[in-house]
């Protein structure tokens, strides 16, 4: 009687697990539905094609799947997650390696909803959370440039460094049902065409919110638009930090102008900073090539973001620097960074960036200071011409303990008060990060 009942209670238990587990199944790889199902691109009109290339450059999609001196959109890219290195996939129009036999529905799942044909999940390191924002006409212009406007690479995918177990693709489907927005952008009504605009470009195809955004425990953008207060309130990624795009007096934009913002995307300075770190490949192959009134349109949106005083600080002021001149760093200062930036702090602006009320020296993480220093930048490639100057890397030059002494006299000097950079951040950053290369990192598209 005891065993008959066992097994009837037992069966009721296996029920529910079979139907849930049944349930998981077609959850994790399920295809999500798409517009343009019924819909066979056969032909694309060349006006639709050179669209989609614009879109293609807003969204920086040559970036991350291309290498220099490679085919563009090959993939190879490595890229570096808490859980191992994954690289870039092939995206050119090859029917094996690339995505050549994907469909308009199949296209349009992968770019906003990270699904490949099949019920393949991507990582969110493809920026669809972001991207699934962007309207239904700009993927169709999308689809025709990478079918149509881009030449087919036979380049075989590199695998991925996860280890089993962390490399099973279904439990992303779990987090794109908990993180993953699912809708595309709607326009504000009580706002206007430009707001609307811009709004659309930094949340949408430009996935400003991927390194400007704090990110939580599961590794998931803390808010993905204006209505969230982390939203593009600064990161640490990948040795640097992304600054504050709201406006923050001292880690924003809180003293840069609309046309400053658009000075800076548009020719990758201003009398503020230069770019540097990540942002130089954004410049390089995204953002000079933005239409005018776009920059305007982002300018707008960004300055509309209001900043945190209490996170962001009391308000940077200048001040002189003279009762620190035998503070240590200062000698190495004057030797090796003052003809550049002055011995005032103030730089040569729009050429040489000052420091004093640099962002990289008001801001708490020093991630950024340390790398450009030991690191240089990278070449910055305007209208197809490198720039004359460019900050040399001095990991060669400098002890661990002699660049955290400079950075610690430019973050404590001019008012600036980012506080004192360890030797040790140094040295880990050391081992972690390679040179800059003095080389244009500029891809063309086709």
């Amino acid at each position: 009687m005891n065993n008959r009942r066992f097994a009837r209670t037992a069966g009721w238990l296996v029920l529910p697990c079979v139907v849930a587990a049944g349930l998981l199944a077609w959850y994790v790889t399920r295809e999500p539905a798409s517009p343009f199902e019924q819909q066979q691109a056969t032909s694309f009109d060349p006006a639709l094609v050179s669209r989609g290339e614009y879109v293609a450059r807003v969204s920086d999609c040559v970036a991350c799947h291309s290498l220099a001196g490679k085919q563009p959109f090959a993939g190879g890219l490595e890229m570096a997650t808490p859980l191992g290195a994954i690289h870039a996939t092939n995206i050119t129009p090859d029917r094996e390696h690339g995505i050549g036999a994907y469909s308009l529905a199949d296209f349009d799942r992968a770019v906003r909803h990270g699904v490949a044909p099949g019920g393949r999940r991507l990582y969110p390191a493809m920026p669809y959370p972001s991207y699934v924002k962007l309207s239904d006409d700009d993927i169709q212009a999308l689809y025709a440039f990478f079918m149509k406007g881009v030449q087919p690479a036979n380049q075989p995918n590199i695998p991925s460094d996860i280890p089993w177990p962390l490399n099973l693709r279904w439990p992303i489907a779990l987090w794109n049902g908990v993180f993953a927005p699912t809708a595309t952008y709607a326009a504000k009504p009580g706002q206007d065409a430009l707001w609307n605009r811009g709004a659309y470009i930094v949340q949408g195809p430009g996935h400003c919110g991927s390194c400007h955004t704090p990110r939580g425990l599961a590794f998931n953008e803390k808010a993905l638009d204006e209505s969230g207060a982390p939203f593009l309130a600064g990161a640490l990624l990948d040795g640097w930090y992304a600054p504050s795009l709201r406006q923050d007096h001292n880690t924003g934009l809180g003293r840069w102008s609309e046309e400053q913002i658009v000075q800076f995307l548009k020719t990758g300075r201003n009398q503020h900073a230069v770019v540097y770190g990540s942002m130089t490949e954004a410049f390089n192959n995204s953002t000079q090539f933005m239409q005018d009134d776009d920059l305007a349109a982002i300018a707008r949106y960004l300055k509309s973001l209001p900043g945190d005083p209490q996170r962001d600080g009391s308000p940077w002021q200048y001040q002189a620097a003279t009762a620190r001149q035998d503070a240590p760093g200062a000698h190495t200062y004057a030797t090796r960074c003052a003809s550049c930036h002055g011995l005032d702090g103030k730089g040569q602006p729009d050429w040489m960036p000052p420091l004093a009320g640099a962002t990289s020296a008001l801001a708490k993480e020093n991630a950024s200071a340390i790398n450009i220093t030991l690191n240089g930048s990278q070449r910055v490639v305007t209208a197809g011409l490198p720039d004359a100057y460019r900050m040399p890397a001095f990991r060669e030059q400098l002890s661990d303990q002699e660049i955290a002494d400079v950075l610690s006299y430019v973050r404590g000097t001019w008012g600036n008060h980012g506080g004192a950079v360890d030797a040790k951040a140094v040295g880990k950053l050391r081992g972690h990060t390679d040179p800059a290369s003095s080389s244009p990192i500029i891809l063309h598209m086709r």
